[in-house]
């Protein structure tokens, strides 16, 4: 494929799980681009495989697994026949942190080969997945197992993903990879990196591809300031552009102004330096995609005359009967538009990443005060945490939202703790594989949608709640009204 090939429409990289295998592959073989969220799939695979692999998807596609050995491992730690006994706690992932070693990876690998084959099963399409550039851990084992399968484009954002093109170069030719880490307090000059071998994988043995392809590589950035400095830091090897307006769900770039400035709602207060000018997008010379509100007809027109190969849809597509979202949230997140109820803010201090977090206001989710306030804080994930430097030259890691004691003793700010969420629990709550906590309730989830979440009525055919993902498409398109 060539990048004059790319289609016009893909779908968002959205939260945990909700761009699914399955979502991709139904958005890619309907000629367009599947993208699935390649965010905390190592958890999810083993969480998959805890609940019993209801249709044995997950077991499938480790079948194909060109590590066999590392396949049956993993089937041994995760799998349960018939799937976990009620009151039965999930077993926990190794934790991301620097260098965590050979489960990590070896889950990582094999996880995100696994999202990304299941989505390319069975036909020709486009399918790209999507990454945080700020959960940086699992950046080189998840890139190379998404590269085995065959991933066509990489989508990355949340940061200036500036070393990506250095890793797909290295994983291409099965050479060891590493990742530049963000460590809070390190001294001048000092440098971490996360390191990952394919060759380590070689020893387990298996029949790995002679030749892998090397994805095109997508950023995802706000504005054309960033696109400047990822070509120049680059040297030029950026394939497309994802331009994400501020209206977009999950994480958004804070406004430019310091101080932030608050609405009357509480949501930051954007100004005319954070508007996109698309004159100087184009000048980057490279083909784009406009994201973040241009998921409807008027919003695809718009954006193909500002020059846009096409546009990024994630809220309406989110909210169809295809996406990954838990069912009983997205039926009820459907209706609330429906009944003109649908309401969302863009939250400045509930992501622990210090990004603006847009929320969904949804009964039972750590969007009420009552939830979040009653969850027990834990923190047994840890995607979000902050690699800091310890006194000693060691690396900790450290997350607002968790056990505030242990925040505060490993140097937190008390004033970093107000309002944090646990985002990391929440968006694989919302997947539909909450943990069960300590005094018998689960995880509570949060959800979070664009802006024009209350615009989604426009899929709904005469009030019903539930539509597919290519009715959404072909709206856009115009090819239905």
């Amino acid at each position: 494929m060539d990048v004059g090939d790319f289609p016009e429409l893909i779908n968002g990289g959205m939260g945990v799980a909700v761009s699914n295998w399955k979502l991709a592959r139904v958005v890619s073989m309907l000629g367009q681009g599947g993208v699935v969220s390649g965010t905390a799939l190592n958890v999810l695979l083993a969480r998959r495989l805890q609940d019993g692999d209801s249709g044995g998807h997950m077991r499938r596609a480790l079948e194909y697994f060109p590590f066999p050995s590392i396949a049956q491992q993993i089937m041994d730690r995760y799998f349960i026949e018939g799937g976990r006994k009620p009151g039965q706690q999930y077993k926990l992932t190794p934790l991301p942190q620097l260098n965590a070693g050979r489960d990590f990876n070896s889950l990582c690998v094999a996880a995100n080969f696994a999202e990304v084959f299941l989505a390319k099963e069975g036909h020709g399409g486009f399918v790209g997945i999507n990454y945080l550039e700020k959960i940086q851990f699992p950046h080189p084992s998840s890139l190379f197992g998404a590269m085995l399968a065959g991933a066509d484009a990489i989508f990355i954002g949340a940061g200036l993903p500036d070393a990506i093109p250095n890793v797909l170069e290295s994983l291409v030719q099965y050479s060891p990879a590493k990742y530049p880490i963000n460590v809070e307090s390190a001294l001048a000059g000092e440098k971490f990196y996360e390191t990952f071998d394919p060759n380590e994988l070689m020893k387990e043995g298996g029949k790995i591809p002679s030749s892998i392809s090397k994805p095109f590589f997508v950023p995802i950035i706000g504005g054309h300031l960033a696109g400047m400095v990822l070509l120049d830091r680059t040297n030029g090897r950026v394939d497309a552009f994802d331009v994400e307006d501020r209206v977009s769900g999950g994480h958004n770039s804070p406004p430019r102004k310091k101080p932030m400035e608050l609405s009357a709602l509480g949501e930051p207060v954007y100004g005319i330096k954070d508007e996109i000018n698309f004159e100087k997008i184009r000048a980057l010379g490279k083909p784009f995609w406009l994201a973040g509100g241009y998921g409807s007809r008027e919003g695809f027109l718009k954006a193909k005359s500002l020059g846009a190969r096409g546009v990024v849809v994630g809220t309406a597509l989110a909210l169809s009967t295809d996406s990954g979202l838990r069912e009983d949230y997205r039926r009820q997140l459907v209706i609330r538009a429906l009944e003109g109820k649908a309401e969302v803010l863009n939250d400045p201090l509930a992501s622990p990443a210090g990004f603006p977090f847009r929320v969904v206001k949804l009964e039972g989710t750590l969007s009420e005060e009552g939830v979040y306030s009653s969850r027990e804080k834990v923190c047994d994930l840890g995607f979000l945490r902050t690699a800091y430097r310890k006194p000693d030259g060691n690396v900790g890691y450290r997350c607002p939202a968790e056990p505030e004691a242990d925040f505060l003793r490993k140097g937190g700010k008390l004033e970093e703790i107000a309002g944090r969420k646990c985002i990391c629990n929440g968006l694989i709550s919302s997947a539909g594989a909450p943990q069960l906590l300590s005094e018998g309730r689960y995880e509570p989830g949060i959800v979070t949608l664009g802006a024009d979440y209350p615009k989604i009525v426009e899929f709904c055919r005469n009030g019903n709640p539930d539509y597919n993902a290519e009715r959404v498409i072909n709206i856009i398109l115009g090819k239905e009204n």
